[in-house]
C-alpha cells in the first residue's frame, strides 16, 4: 500500500475545525468531520486504492456493528477458516483502510489475511460520498450496516468513555450536541447513511445495505442473504449446518467470550484493548442513559433528515 507522504500538519491550518470531545478538534474536509490522525490515511485511501472486482468492502458509521459484520463476512467468505475467529480478533482479519491499510500505521494486507482467501475483505468508515469515485469502476462488491440513531450515539459515547478514561469525562448532553449537529468523526451520521441507502437502491447488486436491528431480529435469513449476494450462497451438502454454526460462532455471546476478544492487550494502530469493542450488543439500550429530550430532539432530526428522503427508520 502506497504511501504519499501525506501528514497531519498537511491540514492542521487549512480546513474549518471545531471542538468536539475535550480539547480535541475534527476537521471538516469534504463536507465531513475527521479526527486530525486519520486525514491523511483517507486521502491516501482516495488517490491511491484500487479496488479489485473480487473485493469485498464492508462499510460503516462508528459502533453500528461493525465488529460483527467483519466477523460474518469472513466466516461467509472463508468457511473452511472461519476458526480463526476463536483466536484472532476480528479488526485483524478485516483490515480498516484508512486506519491500518494506509496513513500513519499502514501495513500491507498480507498482514491481516491469507493470500489463499477467496477475496479480499476489507473495511472503512469512509463516506459513499467520497469513496464513491474509488469503488465504483473497480465492479466490486459493498455491504453497509447501519444503526438507529439514538443506540449508535448512545455505543458511541461509551466507547469514548472507555478510550478517555485517564482524563475528563465526556457529557452525555455534550455528546448528544455533537452527534445531532453532525460534528462527530466520520459525520454528520445521517449524511453518511443516506448517502449508502441510495447508493444501494440504484445499485442493489453492488451495494448490500442492512440494519443492525434486522440482523439482530433474524440472523439466519440474513446471513443467508449476504451470502447469495457475496456468490457464496449455503446450497451444497452441509450448508445448512455450517450456516447454522457461523450464526452461533458470530453471535454477541459467543464473540465476546472468547479468550482474543476478552483481551486487555491492543494493536499498534489503536491503542484501546481488543475487549473495548464488545459491550453489550443490544437494541434500544439507549433508553437506559438517553432523557426524553435527548430522545424528541435525535427523532425530530431523524424524521427531517430520513423520512424526508423517503428512508422510513430511526424511530423507536
Amino acid at each position: 500500500m502506497e504511501n504519499n507522504g501525506d501528514s497531519n500538519e498537511d491540514y492542521d491550518s487549512s480546513l474549518p475545525a471545531e471542538k468536539w470531545c475535550g480539547d480535541e478538534q475534527l476537521y471538516q474536509w469534504k463536507g465531513f468531520w475527521f479526527r486530525l490522525q486519520y486525514l491523511p490515511g483517507t486521502r491516501q485511501v482516495l488517490d491511491n486504492f484500487k479496488p479489485l472486482p473480487s473485493d469485498v468492502i464492508l462499510a460503516s458509521f462508528p459502533k453500528t456493528g461493525t465488529t460483527w459484520l467483519k466477523a460474518l463476512l469472513y466466516s461467509i467468505i472463508n468457511r473452511s477458516s472461519r476458526v480463526c475467529l476463536r483466536t484472532t480478533h476480528p479488526h485483524m482479519l478485516v483490515p480498516t483502510l484508512e486506519v491500518q491499510l494506509y496513513g500513519a500505521q499502514q501495513q500491507s494486507f498480507s498482514t491481516f489475511a491469507s493470500t489463499s482467501s477467496p477475496a479480499r475483505i476489507l473495511a472503512t468508515h469512509l463516506p459513499h460520498q467520497l469513496l464513491a469515485d474509488t469503488v465504483k469502476p473497480s465492479d466490486c462488491r459493498m455491504v453497509y450496516v447501519t444503526r438507529n440513531p439514538k443506540d449508535t450515539l448512545t455505543s458511541f459515547w461509551q466507547f469514548v468513555l472507555k478510550s478517555r478514561s485517564y482524563e475528563e469525562p465526556w457529557p452525555l448532553e455534550v455528546a448528544v450536541e455533537k452527534f445531532c449537529s453532525g460534528v462527530v468523526p466520520f459525520g454528520p451520521y445521517y449524511d453518511h447513511v443516506l448517502g449508502y441507502w441510495k447508493e444501494s437502491l440504484e445499485r442493489p447488486e453492488k451495494v448490500f445495505f442492512i440494519t443492525y436491528e434486522e440482523l439482530k431480529d433474524d440472523t439466519r435469513t440474513h446471513v443467508k442473504r449476504l451470502a447469495d449476494f457475496l456468490g457464496c450462497p449455503f446450497n451444497g451438502d452441509g450448508e445448512e449446518e455450517v450456516l447454522d454454526e457461523i450464526v452461533i460462532g458470530c453471535s454477541f455471546e459467543k464473540l465476546s467470550n472468547y479468550e482474543v476478544n476478552k483481551s486487555s492487550e491492543h494493536s499498534q494502530w489503536m491503542k484501546l484493548p481488543f475487549s473495548s469493542f464488545f459491550r453489550k450488543g443490544d437494541v434500544g439500550d439507549h433508553r437506559n442513559y438517553l432523557n426524553n429530550e435527548m430522545v424528541e430532539r435525535i427523532d425530530t432530526i431523524t424524521a427531517e433528515k430520513f423520512h424526508e428522503s423517503g428512508f422510513m427508520y430511526g424511530i423507536n
